[in-house]
């Protein structure tokens, strides 16, 4: 156990590289990796499960502790980042099938690697689990409305359809995770050592599967995508921290909310595209998956920068 633990660990310190790395060969050898489009929505499946067995009751603590910044929190996720989506689709006039994909992984909910951001940032973990968890439980209900009234203008939306697949991806394996977790605490606990893992390969197949099947369509739209991919993801870090800080949050507080509003559960942008709309819309949602990781890493590091400047300040003040 000892072994997978290390390696597990080994394989969540080193995320970014697999999926960069199974990305460009997926995009050289595509006939190799297209069988896995069908698998998305399991695969996913999965990484909410793992997800779901790192829940307990505790992490919903903050909600009634300090309900007033996780709700602040959560609205400026749900409306940031789907409105920034919509403004660079409209205003960059992108093709329908990108907007749409682009739209879609702004109205997802926070991704499941911003609270481990947040801790090498130095952040209010506490806040940002709670943020992504509400984000996460409100999804069935909030993210089809905002497809619906943000997408619609490109393409036709059935909201039951996209209602029914986050259900089936996300609410179903997290409430099977937390359940087990509940009453097999001691298995879950042991069986989470090798989520890291389990959670990467899932991952890195996932966005492989998206690239093959998109292949064709990559080689003319790729850059635009990754343009605006970038551009979104880095507004939302910077409107996530500002709106924080007008807000009166301190600096531990700003962090979280700034990294749970630019990261997205992209990989269920990924299953939603294949599910319910053509393989390039799933592409915005496969380039943030891996874009995300590396600009949050980075930002991670300028927060905890900032901090310990903060930190010496403070001392020095004393000091004298």
């Amino acid at each position: 156990m000892l072994f997978i633990e290390k390696i597990s660990s080994f394989a969540g310190k080193t995320f970014t590289f697999w999926v960069i790395l199974f990305s460009i060969i997926a995009y050289i050898f595509p006939d190799h990796f297209k069988w896995i489009g069908a698998y998305v929505v399991p695969l996913l499946g999965i990484v909410m499960f793992g997800m779901g067995l790192t829940l307990s009751a505790a992490d919903f603590k903050e909600v009634f502790r300090r309900p007033k910044y996780v709700a602040l929190g959560v609205m400026c996720h749900y409306i940031i980042m789907p409105g920034l989506a919509f403004l660079l689709a409209w205003g960059l006039n992108l093709p329908p099938e990108v907007a749409v994909g682009v739209i879609l992984v702004g109205c997802c909910p926070s991704g499941t690697a911003s609270n481990v951001m947040v801790f090498l940032a130095r952040g209010d973990v506490a806040l940002a689990v709670s943020i992504a968890s509400v984000s996460t439980i409100l999804a069935p209900i909030v993210t089809p409305l905002l497809i619906l009234l943000l997408a619609s203008k490109w393409v036709d939306i059935n909201m039951w359809s996209l209602f029914v697949s986050i259900i089936q991806v996300v609410i179903i394996p997290l409430a099977l995770g937390f359940v087990i977790r509940k009453f097999f605490g001691k298995q879950a606990e042991a069986s989470a050592k090798a989520l890291p893992l389990v959670s990467t390969i899932a991952i890195v197949m996932i966005v492989a599967g998206v690239v093959a099947g998109s292949h064709d369509k990559l080689a003319t739209t790729g850059p635009l995508i990754f343009a605006v991919v970038i551009l979104h993801n880095v507004l939302g870090f910077l409107l996530g921290f500002l709106l924080a800080r007008l807000f009166g949050m301190d600096l531990a507080k700003q962090k979280a909310v700034a990294m749970e509003v630019g990261m997205q559960n992209s990989g269920l942008g990924v299953a939603i595209a294949t599910v319910n709309f053509s393989p390039i819309a799933a592409v915005p949602s496969a380039i943030f998956s891996v874009w995300h990781n590396i600009s949050g890493s980075i930002l991670a590091t300028i927060f905890r920068r900032m901090g310990e400047k903060k930190e010496q300040i403070s001392e020095l003040t004393i000091s004298k």
